[in-house]
């Protein structure tokens, strides 16, 4: 996504975990789908074992090759916010990795500054998933 204006990232105690569920289960993935309680969680899978829609929206990639996808409603609502992905003790309820781990990602957001969201609107759109092969 070369020089993209960054919209999502991790914590290093994130960045940690998922450097360790990548040695554990391979190349991994987030998907951000909305909803309330842990469907509001951002969920890692292996990757290729969650099937993205063709809607969903590329974010960006985290974690060097981790890409991070988001569904279309939920990013109808957080389009001009920057968002972390942090990991908190707990256990979610959800089939997301790290959940053996006694851990759980969350999001934590803040708004775009004025700067961030300019040169956002002068980048071409965000790939979906109907642009990605496979």
């Amino acid at each position: 996504m070369g020089t993209r204006t960054r919209r999502v990232e991790l914590t290093p105690a994130a960045e940690d975990l998922v450097c360790r569920l990548t040695e554990t289960h391979g190349p991994v993935m987030f998907h951000q789908s909305g909803g309330c309680c842990d469907g509001s969680a951002p969920m890692c899978y292996p990757r290729g074992e969650f099937k993205v829609g063709a809607a969903d929206v590329l974010l960006g990639h985290v974690s060097e090759d981790v890409p991070f996808w988001m569904s279309a409603d939920q990013f109808a609502y957080w389009q001009h916010t920057h968002l972390t992905v942090d990991v908190v003790p707990g256990r979610g309820s959800g089939f997301s990795l790290e959940a053996p781990e006694g851990v759980r990602f969350l999001i934590r957001s803040r708004l775009l500054t004025d700067g961030e969201l300019a040169r956002i609107e002068a980048e071409p759109p965000l790939p979906t998933g109907a642009d990605t092969a496979g």
